[in-house]
């Protein structure tokens, strides 16, 4: 796909981290993007900066999801991308023992369903309503109607101890980038997912220094922490490339996660 000012593009998550270097990439090319997050004061700020929207949206509520949609449209008309870059974390182990009593402790359900509503289901809502909208628009010169990139996580094959719940949420949004590549290609839309390693995002940004150092350390090569701005560019290539379709790709310097 030719990226110019003809294409207009959604990214979740767009307000910050990956998303927002994807946004600023996308927008360098004369793409006009609509930030869809739930920060109402960081999203405004970078859509103006890039000459974009915002979109204040929670993907784990339909009406939400189909309001921020609609609103994007009417600003830039039907989108041809979708970058799926919203996320959320949070760790626990299935069953473990109380360090004050040692009673046993079961996994949170209700943080594990949070996780995988924000992760797998709002990815798939925001796929369909997309892919939906692309349906309505006629082919481009080069025979495509629309390319969609999805964010796991190399959790989705290495997760670690305490990973269980955003492991499965990233499992499944590898697991389900064939069928829906498959299903949406007899309409032209391709679809393709990133697994991204230890890269520097804001909730990264969190963690004590030594452990940060201990992290990039252990990264192969280079030996140190991914940029947004690499998670771009693999982004950007797999929207320009017609020819890439229906792959799970890891970005990761060649880490393979330790158990802890």
């Amino acid at each position: 796909m030719q990226l110019d000012s003809m294409i207009a593009a959604v990214v979740t998550g767009g307000a910050s981290g990956l998303g927002e270097a994807t946004a600023r990439a996308l927008a360098a090319r004369g793409v006009k993007v609509a930030i869809f997050d739930l920060d109402e004061a960081r999203g405004p700020a970078v859509a103006g900066d890039i000459g974009g929207i915002f979109c204040p949206v929670n993907i784990t509520g339909e009406d939400s999801v189909v309001a921020a949609f609609a609103a994007a449209r009417a600003a830039h008309g039907q989108e041809r991308i979708l970058v799926n870059c919203a996320g959320v974390g949070g760790g626990a182990k299935t069953v473990s023992r109380s360090r004050e009593d040692g009673s046993i402790v079961e996994y949170p359900m209700d943080n594990f369903h949070r996780i995988l509503e924000v992760n797998l289901i709002g990815t798939f809502r925001c796929i369909v309503k997309s892919a939906a909208g692309m349906l309505t628009l006629p082919p481009l010169p080069d025979g495509e109607r629309g390319a969609i990139v999805n964010t796991a996580s190399v959790a989705a094959e290495d997760g670690q101890i305490g990973q269980v719940a955003y492991s499965a949420s990233k499992g499944g949004v590898v697991g389900m980038t064939l069928p829906i590549a498959r299903d949406l290609a007899a309409e032209n839309i391709r679809v393709n997912t990133i697994l991204p390693g230890i890269f520097e995002t804001p909730l990264l940004a969190r963690v004590p220094e030594k452990a940060r150092e201990a992290l990039a350390a252990s990264v192969p090569f280079p030996r140190r922490l991914g940029t947004p701005a690499e998670y771009a560019m693999l982004a950007v290539a797999m929207i320009e490339n017609g020819y890439f379709n229906g792959e799970d790709v890891r970005l990761d310097g060649a880490i393979r996660m330790a158990p802890r």
